[in-house]
């Protein structure tokens, strides 16, 4: 009989020397699956045993399937009656197109169709399709003009070892698929491992327990098959039960002669809910092996154990965009290096080749494979090669922190001793957020963002890179950048899941920031619930500035909510406020999250007008207004775009004594009226509609964050309006260094002469 069992791609290299260990033959390797030949015994011996196929499946034939009524006709032509039995349920499973078969559904109705004819025109009697629990699966996979008829006699995909059926589905980590957790092992070679007395294996990260389940069952001579109860093969018409019943036998036997047999598992995830998730699916594949697990302290130095460990390392969790968190794990990595030079073999799951650097060498052989939706590798290193970077930085406690590039030694001290002076300044002005590091050294360009929260929450550190230049290596680029964001947390006392990443982008669309490292940028944080002025929208956090409670959210948005180059600016206007006579009418455009309405309702604005474009952004405001007591009808929030929204109000009495206006630098927005707005081309028009809403005695405080900004004043003078440049005094102490952070100016209307 021939036989061909599926597997991920990256994979058949070691499916094919598993399928010859289990004493196939003429087995070949081919894309995405391996093909091989002999008795219904050998398949299977493939479904019992086999960790890294997907399906096994028997040929039926291959067929003309050059038309739709070549693929009838040939699957017409073989005998069903021989494997569909009757009252027996079928379902087909199509993949693959050509030319004229260019829609699996419609290859899979026209297959059955040709199935039941058969068997109609035999029996007398139509099969019933069921897709969901069917006797007989058959699987045709069209390529050019002909297809492969195939029966599936898994049934359920072989990696559903049953074990996984008792892990709970509320657990806090997405385990490890079993055939990519076999798959790590196998590259190691852990079937060498099971010869020995007693086989080690280190497990650094455990996907959730899997790759410590699959070294338990293999080295205790376990069939991965043993727990699964239902199969392809059960409601086939030639299904040799007897064979099939001598091999169960078989495989108890096999394993009931290695119970008890020692085996060392040394893991180590740090991961909410790993210990318990990998203790409960040992326990439920019936491996009675109890790991022992490693604290950080114990990474450097292994205990001594009888055999050499493999090291298997899975970073296949690791989100390739996060940086954050890439950077976690491969600190833990740099940590555990210099023991790997004694492990009998170290391979890895990852997303790149950046592992290559923290274990120190260039892999022996690697393959390219999907780690879910993203594109990954299967490492394997020669521990004798491996000359790992010993490259650390240790910290005023005495701990140690791996890194990548040696120079980060510098960056650490100049954060530490940033970090103790912006913490003095800061307590002695009472300011519980402020940026610790402002790109000082040219090589590390970050900032670096610190906040506490009230009653003690927090703190949060947000850093935010600009993207390295095109003439700097993109890697040693990504290197530094995980270097910061492996020292920073540890000098700052921050949690690693309580760090957040921007990169900022030089684009002149839409918002300063390009992308971020964790968090989902375009979630909307939810309307305020005025029920409970307490509740907070998922992901948001409550900070204190100036006396005043805002809300800040660093996972959910592109921007937290407050931006703290404008602390002074804010206090400004608070000021202001407080000397303005009359009607004190107070309006803040491009309002944002309405912090500087807060602040100007706290100065005594009788009414404030908070004007933005965006909808998310106003309920964000108004739940900053009521938390400090600002709340009912004398305060407006307007949705509108701001530039005809102001044009629109020179034509109505409405006047305000105090404006606040914080421009974005660029604006393409579909929602705004005009193509565009660049503040350098547009500001003097707006300036001038802006004076035409003031009162007599108004001023507008007009800021903006374009480095090269220019206000043209002498276009501005000729329309009546006064600018005045007052930027030194909002520029705050811990952005002194960047003194071009933002331009700040007090507009007014010319008096008449």
């Amino acid at each position: 009989m021939e036989f061909f069992a599926t597997c991920p791609k990256g994979f058949e290299r070691l499916l094919a020397a598993e399928l010859s260990s289990l004493g196939l033959t003429q087995v070949r390797a081919l894309g995405g699956q391996v093909s091989f030949s002999g008795p219904l015994s050998d398949a299977y011996r493939a479904c019992l045993w086999s960790r890294l196929a997907s399906r096994v499946m028997l040929v039926l034939g291959r067929i003309d399937a050059c038309d739709a009524d070549a693929l009838y006709d040939g699957m017409y032509g073989i005998d069903w009656a021989d494997h569909v039995p009757d009252r027996a349920t079928i379902a087909i499973d199509a993949h693959g197109t050509n030319a004229q078969l260019r829609n699996t559904q419609f290859t899979a109705v026209h297959s059955k169709d040709a199935i039941v004819d058969q068997l109609h025109a035999r029996r007398g009697v139509r099969p019933t399709v069921d897709t969901a629990h069917p006797d007989v699966t058959v699987a045709v996979r069209v390529g050019r003009d002909r297809a492969t008829v195939a029966l599936d006699l898994s049934g359920a995909p072989l990696f559903r070892r049953g074990y996984d059926a008792f892990r709970s589905r509320r657990a806090p980590i997405a385990p490890l698929r079993a055939d990519y957790a076999a798959a790590l092992l196998a590259a190691g070679g852990w079937y060498r491992n099971c010869r020995h007395d007693e086989p080690s294996l280190l497990a650094l990260f455990s996907g959730a327990g899997t790759v410590l389940v699959e070294a338990a069952t293999e080295a205790l001579d376990m069939a991965p098959g043993l727990l699964r109860a239902h199969w392809g093969f059960d409601g086939w018409a030639g299904h040799d039960a007897q064979a099939w019943q001598d091999l169960l036998a078989q495989a108890d036997d096999r394993a009931e002669a290695a119970k008890g047999r020692h085996i060392s598992l040394l893991a180590y995830d740090q991961r909410r809910g790993a210990r318990d998730s990998a203790l409960q699916l040992l326990r439920s594949a019936g491996a009675h092996v109890t790991p022992t697990w490693l604290a950080e302290k114990d990474l450097p130095t292994l205990p001594k154990l009888a055999s050499r460990p493999l090291a298997a390392l899975d970073l296949s969790w690791v989100d390739p965009e996060d940086a954050a968190e890439q950077s976690g794990a491969l600190s833990r990595v740099g940590l555990v290096a210099p023991a790997l030079t004694g492990c009998s073999a170290v391979v890895a799951l990852s997303h790149g080749d950046i592992l290559d650097a923290k274990v120190g060498g260039e892999p022996t052989f690697a393959t390219d494979l999907y780690l879910g939706q993203d594109a990954g590798t299967l490492r394997e290193y020669d521990p004798e090669a491996l000359e790992p970077q010993t490259s650390a930085v240790t910290l005023p406690d005495g701990r140690s922190v791996s890194v990548f590039v040696p120079a980060s030694d510098q960056f650490a001290a100049r954060l530490r001793k940033d970090a103790r002076l912006r913490g003095k300044w800061a307590r002695r002005e009472g300011v519980d957020c402020y940026r610790v590091y402002d790109s000082d050294l040219p090589d590390y360009a970050v900032t670096l963002d610190l906040y506490h929260g009230l009653e003690g929450d927090g703190p949060w550190l947000q850093v935010s890179e600009y993207a390295a230049p095109k003439d700097i290596d993109p890697r040693l680029a990504r290197m530094r950048l995980m270097d910061v964001l492996a020292i920073a947390p540890a000098v700052l006392g921050v949690r690693p899941q309580d760090v957040f990443l921007r990169v900022r982008s030089h684009s002149r669309g839409g918002s300063q920031y390009a992308g971020q490292a964790s968090g989902t940028a375009d979630r909307r944080p939810g309307r305020y619930d005025r029920r409970d002025p307490a509740a907070l929208p998922e992901g948001a956090h409550l900070v204190e500035e100036g006396g005043l409670v805002f809300e800040v959210n660093f996972s959910q948005r592109l921007d937290c909510g407050i931006f703290l180059d404008h602390r002074e600016t804010r206090a400004l206007v608070r000021e202001m406020a407080k000397q303005t006579y009359g009607s004190k009418r107070f309006l803040n455009l491009f309002a944002y999250t309405g912090t500087a309405t807060c602040y100007a309702a706290d100065g005594g604005a009788k009414h404030t007008t908070t004007v933005d474009m965006s909808r998310p952004s106003l309920e964000w405001a108004e739940r900053n207004m009521v938390r400090n007591g600002f709340d009912g009808p004398e305060h407006e929030y307007v949705q509108d775009d701001v530039l005809q929204w102001v044009t629109e109000q020179r034509h109505t009495p409405n006047r305000w004594d105090l404006v606040f206006c914080d421009v974005p630098t660029f604006s393409n927005s579909s929602r705004m009226r005009k193509s565009s707005w660049d503040v350098q081309r547009d500001h003097a028009e707006l300036l001038i509609g802006i004076s035409r809403i003031l009162t007599a005695n108004g001023t507008c405080l007009f800021s903006c964050n374009l480095r090269s900004f220019k206000p043209d004043v002498e276009y501005l003078n000729r329309y009546g309006v006064q600018i005045e440049d007052v930027t030194s005094q909002t520029i705050p102490e811990d952005f002194s260094r960047n003194p071009k952070v933002h331009h700040c100016y007090l507009v007014k209307r010319t008096p008449r002469q």
